[in-house]
C-alpha cells in the first residue's frame, strides 16, 4: 500500500486537533451556561464551572496547535470523532462526578449512556440530583442523538473540509445522502427538523398530563431516541395519553430526518412512502406491536386498551432504541420478553435519532442471501441488488457484511464478559444487546426500572466500550486501534 506524505499526515493530525479544540470549547461554554442555571436555581454549580474551565482551557490548547484548512487522510478522520465521541463524555461526567456525588466510573458511564442517546443509568436514588443535572443528562442525549459534529457544522462554518469529512464518518446508515449541495444546509436541515419535533413533543406531552419540567426533560431525549427520563418510573408514571403520545413521537424519532424535511417543510409525501426502508419500519412496527399486543391480552395481563397501548410503547421504544417504559416488562413473562429481545437486533431508519443494526442493512442482508440463493441456481444469471429504485453498489454491501460482523463479534465478546464478571447469563446477553444498540434497558436488575449501578467495576468499562463502539458504528473504533493508522499519523 503507497504510503501517505508525511506532510499529509501532519495537516490531518493539525486539523483533527482543531476540530476536537473547538468542541471542547463549544462544550465549554455550554457548561457555563449551566453553571449560570444551577446558580439561578440556588443548586451546585461546582462541577459545571470546572467542566467549563477545562473545556475552555484544553480546548483553546488544542485549536492553538491544530489548523482549519488542512484536509485531513479519511482513515484519519474516522479515527478523530471515535476520539471525540470519548473525550466529549469524559468532560461531560464532571458534572456527575463533582456536583452529584458519583465516583468518578459512575459518572463517565452515564455520560456516555447520555451522549451515544443509549440511557442505561447507574442512577438508584433519583433524588441525589438536582435539576440542573437532570437537565445537563437530558441536554447530553439532545446533542448526541443529532450529532456532535452537525451541531458544530452548523455554528461553526470554518470547520470546513475537516468538519464536512467528519460528519460523513459520524453520519449512520449505508449510504450518506445529502439533501442540498452543501453541507452546511444540510445539517441545518436536519437540525431544523429536530429543534422542531423537540418542541412539539414538549408542548404535546405537558398537554397529555406531564409537568412541565419532566416534559421538557422527556422530550430532549425522545427525539434523539436516548431514553433517559427524570422519572425513576419513566413514562409508567404518566397518563395513558402520555404514553400514547410517547410511542407517536419516538416512532418519528426513529425515521430518517431528510425525509421528515422534505415531508414538513418541502410538502413532499412521496419520497417517505416510497423509501423501502421506511415502509419495512413502519411494518416491522405494525405487526410486532399486534402479536405482541394480542399475546398480552389473550393472557389476561391487561385490558385491550392497556394491552395496545404498551405493546405499541415497548415495540416502539425497542426498535428506535429509546429505551422508554411504560410499564416494567422485566415482569413480564417470557414469550412477551422474547419479543422485545429480537427487536433489540432491529434498530431503526438511517439518518435517524435511532442506533442498532437500522432496518435499510436488515433489507440489504436480506436481500443479498435472496440474490446469492438465486445464483446458486442460476449461476450465469445478472443479478444486480436494488432498494427501491436504486441499484445498490456491490462496495456498499460489503460494508453491510463486515458492519453485521463486526456488531456481532462485539455483541458476542460482551455477553461473554458479562457473564463471566456477573455470573448471570440473562443479565449478559441483555446488557450486551442493549449496550451496542444504544438501547438503554435489558432485563433482571438492569430492567426498565433497574440500575447499571451494582455491576462490577470491570462490568461498567466493558458497557462503556460497548455504548462508544455501537453509537458511531464500530468502523472507526477499529480504525483507532489499527496499529497502520498510528504509524501513518508520525
Amino acid at each position: 500500500m503507497k504510503p501517505w506524505p508525511a506532510s499529509s499526515a501532519r495537516q490531518g493530525f493539525r486539523s483533527s486537533l482543531y476540530l476536537l479544540g473547538l468542541t471542547y470549547q463549544g462544550f465549554g461554554l455550554l457548561m457555563l451556561a449551566f453553571a449560570l442555571l444551577a446558580l439561578g436555581w440556588k443548586e451546585d454549580a461546582k462541577g459545571f464551572l470546572l467542566g467549563a474551565v477545562l473545556g475552555l482551557g484544553l480546548g483553546k490548547a488544542l485549536q492553538g496547535v491544530g489548523h482549519a484548512e488542512a484536509q485531513p487522510p479519511r482513515a484519519e478522520v474516522f479515527a478523530t470523532v471515535a476520539l471525540l465521541w470519548l473525550m466529549v463524555p469524559a468532560l461531560g461526567a464532571i458534572p456527575y462526578w463533582v456536583s452529584g456525588g458519583l465516583g468518578y466510573l459512575d459518572a463517565l458511564f452515564e455520560a456516555v449512556s447520555g451522549f451515544t442517546t443509549t440511557g442505561a443509568t447507574v442512577l438508584s436514588d433519583f433524588g441525589q440530583f438536582d435539576k440542573s443535572l437532570f437537565l445537563w443528562r437530558s441536554f447530553t442525549q439532545w446533542m448526541g442523538g443529532i450529532g456532535i459534529v452537525v451541531l458544530f457544522l452548523v455554528v461553526f462554518p470554518q470547520l470546513q473540509v475537516a468538519g464536512r469529512q467528519a460528519f460523513f464518518a459520524e453520519s449512520t446508515g449505508v449510504e450518506k445522502e445529502r439533501l442540498t449541495p452543501r453541507l452546511r444546509h444540510t445539517a441545518q436541515a436536519v437540525l431544523r427538523v429536530y429543534l422542531t419535533l423537540t418542541a412539539l413533543a414538549f408542548l404535546a406531552y405537558w398537554w397529555g398530563g406531564i409537568p412541565i419540567f419532566e416534559a421538557l426533560a422527556n422530550a430532549l431525549t425522545t427525539i434523539p431516541a436516548g431514553g433517559f427520563s427524570p422519572n425513576p418510573q419513566s413514562f409508567a408514571a404518566y397518563p395513558p395519553l402520555a404514553q400514547w403520545l410517547g410511542g407517536f413521537f419516538m416512532f418519528l424519532a426513529g425515521v430518517n430526518f431528510l425525509l421528515q424535511y422534505r415531508l414538513f417543510f418541502g410538502r413532499e409525501v412521496k419520497p417517505l412512502f416510497k423509501d423501502a426502508e421506511f415502509r419495512a419500519y413502519a411494518l416491522l412496527v405494525l405487526l410486532a406491536g399486534l402479536l405482541l399486543s394480542l399475546y398480552l391480552y389473550t393472557h389476561h395481563m391487561y385490558s385491550l386498551e392497556a394491552s395496545l397501548r404498551h405493546a405499541f410503547f415497548q415495540v416502539i421504544s425497542i426498535v428506535t432504541t429509546t429505551g422508554f417504559a411504560s410499564v416494567d416488562f422485566a415482569q413480564w413473562v417470557v414469550p412477551a420478553q422474547a419479543i422485545l429481545v429480537i427487536l433489540m437486533f432491529v434498530g431503526g431508519s438511517a439518518g435517524s435519532g435511532a442506533g442498532g443494526i437500522k432496518v435499510v442493512r436488515w433489507l440489504l442482508l436480506f436481500g443479498l442471501l435472496r440474490r446469492e440463493i438465486t445464483r446458486t441456481l442460476h449461476p450465469r444469471a445478472v443479478l444486480p441488488l436494488r432498494l427501491g429504485q436504486r441499484v445498490v453498489p456491490e462496495e456498499a454491501l460489503r460494508q453491510v457484511s463486515v458492519f453485521i460482523f463486526l456488531y456481532t463479534l462485539l455483541f458476542g465478546f460482551g455477553t461473554l464478559a458479562l457473564s463471566l464478571l456477573e455470573g448471570d447469563f440473562v443479565k449478559a446477553f441483555t446488557a450486551s444487546a442493549q449496550a451496542i444498540g444504544n438501547i438503554g434497558p435489558g432485563l433482571g436488575t438492569v430492567g426498565p426500572m433497574g440500575s447499571y449501578a451494582e455491576l462490577q467495576p470491570v462490568s461498567k468499562v466493558v458497557l462503556i466500550f460497548q455504548m462508544w463502539a455501537g453509537r458511531i458504528e464500530i468502523l472507526p473504533v477499529v480504525l483507532l486501534f489499527s496499529p497502520e493508522l498510528w504509524r501513518r499519523l508520525r
